[in-house]
């Protein structure tokens, strides 16, 4: 069932995204004269088609997982001399781009809709105030005290732990040095804390800024579960299950995530007795967690997955509402800030301050779109929404193939005078594909190899 459901939320993420990037294509072509062919969403058999009064045919086929827009266009074939000023390869290079730049501007103004649908809602958000600082972490050693909280990042106002997490995301890879601006409770004085760093998270998997400083928010946690348990681990041959209950290590009861993933990263080859609750049993495993090398550290590890239950306190809970003119502000925004952060961090992949290792490719998008479409409406919409300026943004890169790599061939025709030539066109083509097929397979790699 879980598969079934995950598989159907991942086709309807990928029919919005699709649909609404062909149909820009598609709707700027109509309005500068080009004969559209066929529209289609999904490839392989086609399950309908029909066609309009422009005979256009309109295609919904078996395997969902892409789309494309046909136009009337000479480089495919001969084109009758009365079909001419309808042809793709007709129009000014100025509606050529129009054309080619209207899906990746779909992709924007579907990320801005939906942000708009999320914040109609109110916005709700943790204020940064650290709510336990790790014993010698680098924010213990820069003076950080539980209570604090963070107003500011290098100067940049920071009003939910979102918003920490966003300006730190910017050190990744770097060395040097990273400002706070922090304040006390019951205190109006501001103080300047910097935490040094070097190649930080550089070779990190999936790196965790708040984690790598040793702060998290004030949680107070209830249950911490076992989601999934890796059967080739040390968990599963100690008999742990997925949703079994953790309750104490070495009869020590356990009081924060952090704390348990802690105490088995630093218990490589020893053995601990976990005390957990099943089925409302209260039962003890030996479990000796696994040397295993991450990040360029020998840490332990059980191969599980942990699901917490818990809440914030009160206090650090913030609550913004919008009405329809305000979401517009808020949404565009919310744009604008992932689309930078999209294409910060492709720029980071790229110069190497960004492991590769965080690739992910269509298994880990299929596995957000289930868990993201299970856990609420606002949150699959949030997904689609960021989901989509990738996809936008991915789109516009220099690349042939791909939006942006027809783009560069139109510029290069308005500076010279004369569109590229179809043996240098058709040369760029192969090697973008070959750079798109070979960056798949890396991320899809990536995929059946990260551990639980």
């Amino acid at each position: 069932m879980d598969f079934l459901q995950t598989l159907f939320f991942t086709f309807i993420a990928l029919g919005v995204l699709v649909s609404f990037h062909e149909f820009g294509h598609f709707w700027v072509a109509r309005r500068c004269g080009v004969k559209v062919q066929r529209f289609s969403i999904g490839f392989g058999k086609p399950l309908f088609r029909w066609r309009d009064t422009h005979d256009t045919e309109f295609v919904i086929a078996m395997l969902p997982l892409g789309g494309y827009v046909k136009m009337l266009d000479e480089r495919e074939g001969n084109v009758d001399p009365q079909d001419l000023p309808q042809a793709f390869t007709q129009k000014t290079v100025w509606q050529r781009i129009a054309i080619v730049a209207a899906g990746p501007a779909a992709n924007f103004l579907l990320a801005l809709v939906a942000f708009w649908i999320v914040f109609l809602a109110g916005e709700k958000g943790i204020a940064p105030i650290s709510g336990t600082v790790a014993k010698d972490s680098l924010a213990a050693q820069a003076g950080f005290e539980p209570g604090a909280e963070i107003i500011a990042v290098n100067g940049k106002p920071t009003a939910t732990w979102s918003a920490v997490s966003r300006e730190l995301f910017a050190y990744i890879g770097t060395t040097g040095e990273i400002p706070f601006t922090l304040t006390y409770p019951g205190s109006t004085l501001q103080y300047q804390v910097t935490v040094p760093v070097e190649a930080w998270l550089r070779e990190a998997q999936e790196p965790s800024p708040l984690r790598e400083l040793g702060i998290s928010p004030p949680f107070e946690l209830e249950s911490l579960n076992l989601a999934a348990v890796d059967e080739t681990g040390a968990a599963y041959n100690a008999g742990l299950r997925a949703g079994d209950r953790i309750v104490a290590v070495d009869g020590v009861a356990i009081a924060s995530v952090d704390e348990f993933i802690s105490i088995i990263a630093d218990s490589a080859g020893k053995a601990l007795d976990i005390a957990i609750e099943r089925d409302g049993q209260s039962l003890n495993f030996e479990a000796v967690p696994r040397l295993t090398e991450r990040d360029g550290e020998q840490i332990g590890q059980l191969a599980v997955q942990l699901s917490s239950v818990g809440r914030y306190p009160e206090s650090v809970l913030r609550s913004v509402e919008y009405n329809p003119l305000t979401a517009i502000s808020r949404a565009l925004q919310e744009t604008k800030d992932n689309s930078f952060f999209v294409l910060n961090s492709i720029g980071k992949l790229i110069v190497g301050d960004l492991s590769p290792k965080n690739l992910s490719g269509p298994i880990s998008i299929a596995k957000i779109a289930g868990d993201t479409g299970k856990s609420g409406f606002d949150n699959f919409i949030r997904f689609i929404a960021i989901l989509s300026i990738m996809l936008g943004v991915m789109n516009l890169l220099p690349i042939p193939v791909l939006d942006g790599g027809h783009l560069l061939y139109y510029v290069i025709e308005i500076v010279k005078g004369s569109p590229v030539s179809d043996k240098i066109q058709l040369i760029g083509y192969k090697v973008g594909m070959f750079m798109l097929v070979g960056l798949m397979l890396f991320a899809t790699y990536n995929d059946v190899t990260r551990p639980l």
